[in-house]
């Protein structure tokens, strides 16, 4: 908008500038002085035949006595009286003489070879009313002059406020695709952007939120059929041995059932998140040391090699609570897949941190590279209903990069064969 608005400034002033400056000029190209007094020019060189006419020693008189029969500002003086440049006194001896300016108005000088040495010199009266209409005709083009200025300067801006508002009517109909196509030689930019970005992030959070429903109604009916199939044998049952069994299956299920609830509930939340993060530094060689320290006694029972590839000392800035949780999934993750190592490399390179966690796992199948950091998604494969897994932990990943500014992706580890998570976050500020 600050675009908008020096625009909007900038154009009013030039348009003032511009449009004064031509007024000005066709004022004084359809009004000259010449062609508003021109029978006053004449009427002053009728007069200069008849004085010229006249007795040198009674022209004076003569004069005196015109410009009372006709009421006129007219006389007669010598001309080396006037304190006027060479090419104005040059002017005097022209057609029509010369016209000039002073505090009470307009007069015209007028000499020929028969006066001279001397001049005529007639006050001229401007017509009040013919000024009226010339100032009231000048202002009118000022301000349709102006108005046509600002209309061009307002008229793109009315044309892109009206696709955004066609944008809007089509997002609120429920076409959630709709965006709008920034244009380069537009005043709102800034408001377009928000506005796809908005829209991005409402598309975003709705699919999501119909996938976690989706997600949530298929995933809950193994264990309520389970429930359902347990009670159903409790009830039949006669021997209290059975039925102690059945009653310890449907409290595992029922814990399943709540863990399961509550992730899908903390995931509905994790947006929420987004603006309660809190940036601090810290050195990445020792804050990822500590993060794999936290994981030792899952790597201890697994039997898995954990190496830390880390040669740059450089401070990183981000939260570290939620980053530490995104590192912490991506070694989980590889945690569950692996069979002997995992490597973890970390570097900061144009002021991005980039964290690699490689294993020497299955890997993940090519055609779900696209869909792993999807929420509730899993591979058929690694689908177990006793791991607690519901497909959240790399779609977190995928939300921390993007609080960051940064990105997720997967590709298939050159030194373990297995996956390759690559996370990158932006690093603005290096110690």
């Amino acid at each position: 908008m600050k675009k908008f608005y020096l625009s909007l400034l900038a154009s009013a002033l030039l348009s003032i500038v511009i449009l004064g400056w031509l007024i000005d000029a066709f004022s004084q190209q359809t009004h000259t002085s010449q062609d508003e007094f021109g029978f006053q020019s004449k009427l002053l060189m009728g007069f200069s035949q008849q004085i010229a006419s006249q007795p040198f020693m009674q022209r004076a008189d003569y004069t005196a006595l015109l410009a009372q029969q006709f009421s006129l500002g007219l006389s007669y003086r010598a001309t080396q009286s006037l304190a006027l440049p060479p090419s104005l006194l040059e002017e005097i001896n022209a057609e029509g003489g010369l016209i000039l300016e002073d505090q009470e108005g307009y007069y015209l000088l007028y000499s020929n070879d028969l006066l001279a040495p001397f001049h005529l010199k007639l006050r001229l009266e401007k017509s009040h009313e013919q000024d009226q209409q010339n100032d009231m005709l000048l202002t009118l083009m000022f301000y349709a002059g102006l108005c046509v200025f600002m209309g061009f300067i307002i008229a793109p801006l009315a044309k892109r406020l009206g696709v955004v508002n066609d944008a809007a009517k089509k997002f609120a109909s429920g076409d959630l695709h709709a965006r709008i196509r920034v244009s380069h030689f537009t005043y709102i930019k800034d408001v377009e952007l928000t506005f796809n970005r908005m829209a991005s992030q409402i598309e975003k959070l709705l699919d999501e939120n119909k996938l976690m429903a989706s997600s949530l109604s298929h995933d809950i009916r193994t264990p309520i059929a389970c429930l359902r199939f347990g009670l159903d044998a409790a009830l039949d049952s006669h021997s209290e041995k059975k039925i102690k069994h059945y009653l310890n299956r449907m409290e595992a299920d029922l814990d399943q059932m709540e863990s399961m609830l509550k992730s899908y509930l903390a995931f509905a939340t994790l947006e929420q998140k987004a603006n309660q993060l809190t940036y601090s530094h810290t050195e990445l060689n020792s804050y990822l040391s500590t993060l794999i320290q936290q994981l030792e006694p899952k790597l201890v029972q697994q039997q898995l090699d954990l190496q830390l590839i880390c040669h740059d000392n450089s401070h990183i800035y981000a939260d570290l609570h939620w980053l530490a949780r995104a590192i912490t999934n991506l070694l989980s993750n590889a945690c569950d897949f692996a069979k002997q190592k995992i490597i973890l490399t970390a570097s900061i390179k144009e002021q991005t941190l980039i964290i690699t966690v490689e294993d020497d796992g299955p890997g993940i199948e090519e055609q779900n590279w696209h869909k792993v950091f999807s929420p509730f998604f899993q591979e058929q494969s690694h689908r177990n209903r006793a791991d607690q897994s519901y497909g959240l932990g790399l779609a977190i990943v995928a939300k921390v990069a993007d609080w960051h500014h940064g990105s997720v992706s997967v590709n298939r580890s050159k030194h373990l064969t297995g996956a390759c998570l690559t996370l990158k976050i932006h690093n603005p500020e290096q110690l």
